[in-house]
């Protein structure tokens, strides 16, 4: 890439991932030590050092979900102001900005949805994503990407049978990623539609089928990836 990049969140499972594909010298990855996006002047500082052209936010607060229920203001903090902060030195600096949300956003009762289909979660982890969604939003010059993806091999010894999605693993998007960069808007990137079971089951022969119970997961947060297929060919 000759354009610099600067990417947050390199501890994450798929910046670990993204460094074997993507990388470079104008390709800089930052960690907390590096970045505190809970702090603007460090942002800041960084970007007047950098002089990136693009930024990739992918650091915040995801699993497990259930923290996201507990500590209300962690969640806050970083999925909601860290990606503010993120925006407005942005926004000042005219940084095209790529932000990492989830298909969580949507209702997650009837499925397939579309990027343009309204947004209601059912968790707060993702009102936390849709919190800095709507911040990101706000700036023109920018792509939000809304993941359904996890790792592989599946780190849980249940998957919920009556739950469906479009996982793709990390492994199979990160190849695809170069791609997406020059892009602006939203699009929805995953797998096909299934249940999370019989998705897993593929590659995890040893998981057990589990149900939703009174857990705070959406039913049918599958989404239409014809946009994304259609860029990825």
């Amino acid at each position: 890439m000759k354009k610099k990049i600067l990417i947050t969140g390199s501890n994450s499972q798929f910046c670990k991932l993204l460094k074997k594909k993507f990388y470079g010298k104008n390709i800089i990855y930052t960690s907390r030590k590096d970045l505190n996006i809970l702090n603007i002047n460090s942002i800041e500082n960084k970007v007047k050092k950098i002089k990136p052209k693009i930024i990739i936010h992918i650091a915040g607060l995801s699993r497990p979900m259930a923290v996201h229920e507990k500590n209300i203001s962690e969640s806050i903090d970083k999925n909601i102001i860290g990606t503010c902060n993120i925006v407005k030195i942005s926004v000042k600096y005219k940084i095209k900005l790529i932000y990492f949300s989830t298909n969580y956003v949507y209702q997650g009762t009837k499925g397939n949805y579309k990027e343009t289909d309204p947004v209601l979660p059912v968790n707060n982890y993702a009102w936390s994503k849709l919190g800095g969604e709507c911040a990101v939003q706000m700036y023109n010059n920018s792509l939000i990407l809304r993941l359904c993806i996890t790792k592989k091999p599946f780190i849980h010894k249940g998957a919920f049978s009556d739950a469906i999605s479009s996982f793709s693993y990390i492994d199979d998007v990160v190849p695809n990623f170069k791609k997406l960069i020059n892009l602006k808007g939203i699009i929805n990137v995953g797998g096909k539609r299934s249940s999370i079971y019989n998705f897993v089951k593929k590659e995890t022969t040893n998981v057990k089928p589990i149900k939703r119970g009174k857990s705070k997961f959406p039913k049918d947060s599958s989404i239409d990836i014809k946009k994304y297929k259609k860029i990825i060919i």
